[in-house]
């Protein structure tokens, strides 16, 4: 986005003169963006409310993520689905929702932006904004540019999700409705894992071949999403698909 780019007012010491402004418990806190990297993330809240009225053309709502053991806010279903891959992909110490605004200055004065998500994990971060490609604007663009210079200055990665393939997604949603802890007092999940110890198995085959057929499928999914075992998600999933132990690397 060299453009794009063009438009922010990075000339000397604009990481002291863009802010992030974080709520809390006792007010605003403001912190310049050559500090985000040392700021104490862990007493605020989301920077914008989650607001539900009739007509609103959006859906906001409160979404449960595994990873953390928590409900994490969200103020579109794109935005639910992103809560719902990263709860899939796991390793997160942290979701925060809308976790700042950040000030900044382009040619034409200064700019709010409120990011969607920060995601931190052991000893890095993800910021990330999620805006469906059909409705970004121009001056999304410069937003998204001056979000990605400011987690560059911090040390974080950035990303925007613009959209979904369809068929990794609807594999998710099959999988999340297993992604609970079970119990296993008929011993289900070793005897699918030793199935396929040696070779892989069609989804149908392998449910067939355990001992309980009726309550291994419910297994089967929830070793998909805890990825003891895999499959190729950009494929739909049915009863003719592969199923194999995940590669170990």
């Amino acid at each position: 986005m060299p453009e794009t780019t063009e438009e922010l007012d990075a000339g000397a010491d604009w990481a002291r003169r863009w802010v992030t402004v974080w709520k809390s418990a006792q007010g605003d806190i403001a912190c310049p963006v050559r500090d985000l990297d040392t700021f104490k993330w862990s007493a605020s809240r989301p920077a914008r409310a989650f607001t539900w009225r009739a007509g609103q053309r959006h859906r906001p709502g409160l979404a449960y993520m595994s990873t953390t053991g928590r409900l994490h806010g969200f103020e579109s279903l794109a935005e639910r689905r992103l809560l719902l891959a990263l709860d899939f992909v796991g390793g997160a110490a942290e979701v925060l929702s809308q976790p700042f605004t950040l000030k900044f200055m382009t040619r034409r004065g200064t700019v709010r932006h409120t990011p969607d998500f920060l995601v931190l994990f052991h000893g890095t971060a993800l910021l990330i904004d999620v805006r469906p490609a059909d409705l970004i604007e121009p001056d999304d663009l410069v937003k998204f540019a001056a979000a990605q210079q400011a987690a560059g200055a911090a040390g974080w990665q950035y990303v925007v999700v613009a959209g979904w393939q369809p068929r990794p997604w609807a594999a998710l949603e099959t999988l999340s409705a297993r992604r609970r802890s079970m119990s296993d007092p008929l011993g289900l999940a070793s005897e699918l894992l030793e199935l396929v110890s040696d070779e892989p198995r069609r989804l149908s085959g392998l449910v067939e071949a355990t001992s309980w057929p009726a309550l291994a499928r419910a297994y089967v999914l929830h070793l998909l999403w805890s990825r003891r075992l895999a499959m190729d998600l950009s494929l739909r999933l049915g009863d003719e698909s592969w199923i194999y132990l995940p590669r170990r690397g």
